[in-house]
């Protein structure tokens, strides 16, 4: 045993107890890290600005101009059955209204909760004039979570390919599409976006004004092997190609509004 000394004892701490210090500094270290990365990550701004973009997009209706919006000329490079080249023409253009009557009853209320801003919408006919599709932009009054809830619930519960939910076509007289009418529709596609207030959708039918008993959902519709008459038309594709490239020219748009 080493013997008692007068002086004041210099301890060492246990090996343990520098390990646990050790580990306690690491600890507030890394908690201290974690917060600052939190702060960091959760600045005001950068919500602000995905915010801002939501504003942006839901005010495009009126800060576009229709051509910006819905071109006189559509190029659909490879959106035609097989790869083929589409080309469509603006015939009719709607103009600016809420959503009273542009909705079936049964859709109506699938997309209450959402609610309705405004709806334009516009019609255009291949360049055979053979067919005529309308395309329209529902711009909502919801903020993301309302968005992503009914993207959502459109998905499990497959509302966009039910024909009791679709979206009722614009005719204008004096045009190839006077006739298109709610008994001619024959394709459609519905998009709800979850990054946007919209809801992006396009409905098909024959310039002839027959009537369509069989109407058939895009997705189907261009499935390889259909061979159901609006398949056969390309009336799918002509929704699909259509509603893709409008939601293209819209976010385009959007993007030039919040950058100015």
């Amino acid at each position: 045993m080493r013997p008692i000394s007068d002086e004041p004892a210099h301890h060492r701490p246990a090996p343990r107890t520098v390990a646990a210090a050790v580990c306690l500094v690491l600890g507030v270290g890394l908690l201290g890290g974690a917060a600052a990365g939190t702060f960091l990550t959760d600045d005001p701004g950068q919500q602000a600005a995905t915010e801002g973009s939501f504003d942006d997009m839901r005010a495009a209706w009126h800060n576009s101009s229709v051509d910006a919006l819905f071109p006189r000329v559509l190029e659909g490079k490879g959106a035609g059955p097989g790869g083929a080249d589409r080309r469509w023409l603006r015939v009719a253009v709607a103009p600016d209204s809420n959503c009273r009557e542009a909705f079936d009853p049964l859709l109506a209320k699938a997309l209450l909760p959402v609610g309705c801003s405004r709806l334009v919408r516009a019609t255009y006919a291949d360049e055979t004039t053979s067919s005529v599709t309308t395309v329209g932009l529902l711009f909502t009054r919801s903020e993301g979570a309302g968005m992503r809830a009914l993207r959502k619930r459109f998905a499990v519960e497959n509302l966009s390919e039910r024909t009791d939910l679709m979206p009722r076509p614009y005719g204008s007289r004096g045009t190839v599409s006077a006739d298109f009418g709610d008994a001619q529709r024959a394709s459609w596609t519905m998009r709800v976006l979850s990054d946007a207030p919209v809801v992006v959708y396009a409905v098909s039918g024959f310039a002839d004004g027959r009537i369509v008993s069989d109407p058939q959902a895009a997705a189907e519709a261009t499935e390889k092997g259909e061979t159901s008459a609006a398949a056969q038309a390309g009336l799918g594709h002509d929704a699909q190609g259509i509603a893709d490239r409008i939601e293209r020219r819209l976010r385009n748009a959007a993007g030039e509004e919040g950058d100015q």
